[in-house]
Formats: structure tokens, C-alpha cells, sequence
């Protein structure tokens, strides 16, 4: 057998970042393959899947009674497990360009506070839609890798990855992680309290697309600059009727407050938590940032103003926990110290 197909043996290897709101995929040779919304589109009569990813969140609010727009992800671990497996399956036929000889080596980052159940759960929808083997990471660990912290030097690195089901904030200190809490608020929750806001100030019911367009243009986590609006349109649930409204940042500050408080609590809590010497350490060097739901203007602000400690978002903060996964297809032998059975 010569090196060439040894090689290609390995190289067909993933890393999955499956994530409540999106899903990405990562090959050894050509980095992220899928970067897709974590949706499936099923209909209902012949429970055969339609559509699966951005595809299928475009179809979201709007399809016939007998398609439903599925999230088989519900803040961080699989809610439907048949639709997550075909999920994966189609995520991980994409990433191989269809070929289904390969099974591939599958490494997948889950929240820290998994249980043994979901664990099991993530690992059997894996080797169900192809993977030989099946590794699982911390969410948290990953996102460090990702954000090219020391994580196996002796000094404390603080994370916090908010993505869309859940926030992890997590202590990292030679390659183990010291503290770690999830908290299964992060950005949808984001999106569903605008939603309640809205319908409760103005009688108005928006969907989730422009909700989460809402919080992208409008949304910030501390006041800053000049104010900014924008028109939504949505259904008077007094009329009836289609209506068109605008709305400021503020108000939008309003309906995110109660959600970022929890995050900030959170972080908070990890401080307190943390060793005195790894403290010292964070004080240093701050707080990095990560997940997509870390982009929310000005929350870096924020925490910085409440810990009074450095805060910064890592590049590429929404592909973090998927590159950090990604290099474990590469380290086996830190793989084997922080995989999670």
C-alpha cells in the first residue's frame, strides 16, 4: 500500500461543530467544507427530508402545512434524533463530495455540561451516518484550541463560546479544564426575547429570520454611539393585518437585557470560581471571546465594565470551536488527553 493512499485514508477524517443554530465541517486538507444553519426540512406525509441547511432555513415560516422546518437541536443536544442523523448524514456526504466508501475518523465538539445520555446519543448519530470512530470534545476546550490559547501551558485561560444554544465559559489550565458551566442561554434565546418583546410593546408577531436580522442590526449589549432604527414588518395580532413598524436600539437593548445579564452572571460566577493563582493569570490576559453569538455589539463592553478585566474576541470567532476541533485531527495525542468518553 503506498504512502499516497495511507494518506488518503486519514485525510478523510472530519471535524463537526454541531451546533444548535449552525453546523460546521472541517477536513484535514481544505478547512471548513459545510457551514450551514442546523435545520432540516421534512414533510410530513412521505417523512422524506426536503431540504437540509441554508436551504432548509430558508424555508423556515413559510412552508406548507405538510413540510416542517425542523431544528433537531434544542440548546446544544439533539432533541430528534432520527432528524439529526440525517443531518449529519447529508453534512457529512457534503464534506466528501458524496462519496459514501469513506467512513471517516469523526471528532465533534459538545457542550460542557453533556450528559451521559447525549453523549451517547451524538456518538450513535455519528457512527450511524458513517463515522468509524467517534471522538467527543468539550465545546469550550475547542473553541480555546481554536483561539490559539496556551491551553496546556500552566496558566489559566478564560473562554467564554456563546453560540446559539448554549454558553459555554470555561478555565483552561494544562490541557484540563479547571472550571466549565454551560448555561442554555446564548443566541436563539436572544432572537426569542425579541420576539416576546415585540409581540408584548406592540401587538406585533414577527418570525425567527427577522428577529435574528433584528438582533444583527440593531442588537448591543451596552450603550454606544448614535441611535440606529429600522423597519420590520410582521402581523398585527389586534387587526389581523400585515404591518410595517420601526424600531431603535434601544428598545432592542431593553428586550436583550434580561439575556445578557445571564450570560454576564455567568462569567461572573466563573471568576469567582476560579483559583487564585489561575486569576492572576486572567487578569493578565483577559477574557477571549468566542461562538457567534459572542458578536452581539458592544458585549465585550460590557464585560469588560462589569469584571473589570480585559475582554477581546478571538479572529474568526464564529468558526473558533470548529478550527480548534479540527486540529485534533492532526494531534492524536492531545485528542486521546481531552477527549470526553
Amino acid at each position: 500500500m503506498g504512502m499516497a493512499s495511507i494518506l488518503s485514508l486519514f485525510s478523510s477524517d472530519l471535524a463537526v461543530d454541531l451546533g444548535t443554530a449552525t453546523t460546521l465541517v472541517y477536513t484535514r486538507n481544505r478547512g471548513i467544507v459545510v457551514f450551514e444553519p442546523s435545520i432540516v426540512a421534512v414533510n410530513r406525509v412521505t417523512n422524506r427530508v426536503e431540504a437540509v441547511g441554508q436551504a432548509a432555513k430558508n424555508m423556515l415560516g413559510k412552508t406548507p402545512g405538510n413540510i416542517s422546518a425542523i431544528r433537531p437541536m434544542k440548546d446544544g443536544v439533539i432533541a430528534d434524533f432520527e432528524v439529526t442523523e440525517k443531518m449529519l448524514e447529508y453534512f457529512i456526504r457534503k464534506a466528501h463530495g458524496r462519496n459514501l466508501f469513506v467512513r471517516p475518523r469523526i471528532v465533534i465538539s459538545v457542550p460542557s455540561e453533556i450528559t451521559p445520555v447525549e453523549k451517547r446519543a451524538v456518538k450513535d448519530s455519528a457512527l450511524r451516518a458513517g463515522a468509524s470512530e467517534v471522538y467527543l470534545i468539550e465545546q469550550a476546550m475547542a473553541a480555546a484550541i481554536g483561539a490559539d490559547l496556551p491551553i496546556t501551558e500552566p496558566t489559566g485561560n478564560m473562554i467564554v463560546d456563546i453560540g446559539g444554544g448554549t454558553t459555554d465559559v470555561a478555565v483552561i489550565s494544562l490541557a484540563g479544564i479547571v472550571y466549565a458551566r454551560s448555561v442554555r442561554i446564548a443566541g436563539n434565546e436572544m432572537d426569542d426575547a425579541i420576539i416576546s418583546y415585540i409581540k408584548r410593546k406592540y401587538n406585533l408577531l414577527i418570525g425567527e429570520r427577522t428577529a435574528e436580522m433584528i438582533k444583527i442590526e440593531l442588537g448591543n449589549a451596552w450603550p454606544g454611539g448614535e441611535s440606529r432604527t429600522m423597519e420590520i414588518k410582521g402581523r398585527d395580532l389586534v387587526e389581523g393585518i400585515p404591518k410595517t413598524l420601526t424600531i431603535n436600539d434601544e428598545e432592542i437593548r431593553e428586550s436583550l437585557a434580561e439575556t445578557v445579564n445571564t450570560i454576564v452572571d455567568a462569567v461572573r460566577t466563573a471568576l469567582e470560581r476560579t483559583p487564585p493563582e489561575l486569576s492572576a493569570d486572567i487578569i493578565d490576559k483577559g477574557i477571549v471571546l468566542a461562538g457567534g453569538g459572542s458578536l452581539l455589539h458592544n458585549l465585550d463592553q460590557r464585560l469588560r465594565e462589569e469584571t473589570g478585566i480585559p475582554c477581546a474576541h478571538c479572529d474568526d470567532p464564529v468558526s473558533a470551536v470548529v478550527r480548534g476541533t479540527g486540529r485534533m485531527l492532526t494531534d492524536m495525542a492531545l485528542l486521546k488527553k481531552i477527549a470526553i468518553n
